[in-house]
């Protein structure tokens, strides 16, 4: 059975940082394309992240302005997950933060990398609060 679960989330005075965790289960991450993805109450989901596959597509990572320069995405092959390093956390990165995965290397292409309907693999989330 395929699944991912995140982890690391939490709540963090403006300015923090955290770390998101996405570790997978019977499959290899790697071989996948692997978005972040969060969502804020009564907003749409948005792409936040995303690395496509280490080996054909040669692990090429892409950021959403919003976060450029904050937000870092990184694989741990060895543990068979993908990380999200949130740095300068705003009040407005505070979200459900979901991690994504698909084969067909939805990151590759601009027009799909933050189509949530092309990631095939969800994890179930993880709440990210921002405040002082």
């Amino acid at each position: 059975q395929l699944q991912l679960v995140e982890s690391g989330g939490g709540l963090v005075q403006p300015g923090g940082s955290l770390r998101l965790s996405c570790a997978a289960s019977g499959f290899t991450l790697d071989d996948y394309s692997i978005g972040w993805f969060r969502q804020a109450p009564g907003k749409e989901r948005e792409g936040v992240s995303c690395t496509s596959s280490s080996g054909g597509s040669g692990g090429n990572t892409n950021y959403a302005d919003s976060v450029k320069g904050r937000f870092t995405i990184s694989r741990d092959n060895a543990k068979n997950t993908v990380y999200l390093q949130m740095n300068s956390l705003k009040p407005e990165d505070t979200a459900v933060y979901y991690c994504a995965a698909d084969f067909g290397e939805p990151c590759v292409y601009r027009s799909t990398r933050y189509r949530p309907r092309d990631y095939r693999y969800w994890g179930q989330g993880t709440q990210v609060t921002v405040s002082s």
